[in-house]
């Protein structure tokens, strides 16, 4: 089990390795070529200032970075930033922009009327019990972004993932077995995930609302953002509702 059953949940399984080993797959092209298509798309000038919200370990910030940008790149994980900072460290030698990672809540950007782009990628959004802490997240990138600086904010279509909901599989990494069960409870997609590791028992989970454009919409608008885009690939085609993979949103201050 988790050491500290006072934290939240992504607190314990995003700072935990068995989560980088169980989503270790993760492909690095995809990313990449996301963030060429989104460059592209969204023709920032090079001296543009750049927040990875909830940034991992900073696959999406990194190749920013070596496309000539300056990001600073910000998670809740230590495990995660401690990776991502040998990063920085390498970039700092390059003639690239600048790179930094910081632990950090994203609920609490710390800067104000700064960032020419935010960008909150691969579903880091949703994970709060209350609605409140949602809503505090985009209130606190409203406030980091200077006027006219835009908010993309990469989640999944939930109508789709939970049409499509597979309840029960089995997944070997690393030579673990980890089990892994996905049900609808309370409007969160919940994901239990049970193995053993060295004669230790762990039983770890994820939780993401099942927000949908609706749910968006309230809190841009209760936040002064206004939605430009809706799209719903990383190849950024229009969102449709019931076969598009992703809730790409676009929006401005």
């Amino acid at each position: 089990m988790p050491d500290n059953k006072d934290k939240q949940w992504f607190e314990n399984w995003f700072n935990s390795p068995y989560y980088h080993i169980l989503y270790k797959e993760r492909n690095d092209t995809e990313a990449e070529l996301f963030i060429d298509t989104l460059i592209e798309f969204l023709k920032p000038k090079k001296n543009a200032r750049f927040l990875d919200l909830g940034c991992g370990k900073g696959r999406h910030s990194v190749y920013l970075n070596k496309k000539g940008f300056s990001i600073v790149g910000v998670d809740l994980s230590p495990e995660s930033i401690a990776f991502a900072s040998q990063f920085a460290k390498e970039s700092s030698k390059e003639k690239n922009g600048s790179l930094d990672f910081y632990v950090q809540d994203m609920r609490k950007t710390g800067r104000i009327n700064y960032y020419d782009y935010i960008l909150n990628l691969y579903t880091s959004f949703g994970y709060f019990e209350n609605d409140r802490d949602d809503y505090s997240t985009i209130h606190s990138v409203s406030k980091a972004l200077k006027p006219g600086g835009i908010f993309v904010l990469d989640f999944m279509n939930a109508q789709k993932v939970i049409a499509n909901l597979i309840p029960y599989e089995t997944k070997i990494c690393e030579g673990i077995e980890f089990k892994i069960t996905r049900s609808v409870s309370n409007n969160f997609i919940v994901k239990q995930i049970q193995f053993s590791d060295r004669g230790k028992e762990y039983n770890f989970h994820e939780q993401v609302k099942a927000l949908t454009v609706l749910d968006f919409e309230k809190y841009f608008a209760a936040n002064k953002l206004k939605i430009l885009h809706l799209l719903g690939n990383y190849r950024l085609e229009e969102f449709n509702p019931d076969t598009s993979d992703r809730l790409i949103i676009v929006g401005q201050k």
